[in-house]
């Protein structure tokens, strides 16, 4: 299946902008972020992942662990929408790959990327998707971030042609786990559609 150039470059540039309803105060992932209102949680939360040590070496300075973990989950979750399927062929991976790559600003690199996927996959594989899906609930414990999730998921689902009813079924699961309220993956979908014409 061939991505629409034009529809994963749309996807990034919303990914890497904050939700214009959020306070800015709202979104920051840490307090040295102050400022940066425009940029997403995904866009933000990547810049300090990127600097992940790649051994047990002492964090350089900058690395917040926390910031790293919520950047994975923000991935794994639509990771999970996207395999939730069955079916995520070299095509819809690579688009994944250029769509967060593209939306973190290019901060975390293609090889940081893809040994991410290829660990989540490994995850899925071994765990399956309820398990992965209650690690992801558990990691992401505040409401503006748990909305990133789906913001995010909902977005990257557009550019396989849409969401089907088992990825929605998916994002449905993340939203329960999370504990928001009814109508919060709707209310995801619907900015995705509309951001995306």
């Amino acid at each position: 299946m061939a991505v629409d150039q034009s529809l994963i470059e749309k996807v990034a540039a919303a990914l890497r902008i904050a939700r214009a309803s959020m306070p800015p105060s709202t979104v920051v992932v840490d307090a040295s972020q102050r400022g940066r209102d425009k940029d997403s949680i995904l866009a933000r939360a990547a810049e300090l992942y990127a600097v992940r040590p790649e051994s047990e070496k002492t964090p350089p300075t900058g690395f917040d662990p926390a910031a790293a973990a919520l950047f994975e989950a923000l991935v794994e979750g639509s990771f999970l929408v996207a395999n939730a399927d069955g079916d995520f062929d070299a095509d819809e991976r690579a688009a994944f790959e250029e769509v967060v790559l593209a939306a973190t600003n290019q901060h975390v690199t293609s090889e940081q990327l893809a040994a991410l996927l290829s660990d989540l996959g490994e995850l899925l594989q071994e765990d399956g998707l309820e398990k992965r899906v209650a690690a992801v609930t558990s990691t992401v414990t505040r409401a503006e971030q748990q909305e990133e999730v789906l913001r995010v998921a909902a977005f990257i689902a557009q550019i396989s042609g849409g969401v089907s009813d088992v990825e929605r079924a998916t994002m449905d699961k993340l939203a329960t786990g999370f504990g928001l309220a009814p109508g919060a993956v709707e209310q995801a979908l619907g900015a995705a559609r509309q951001a995306l014409g």
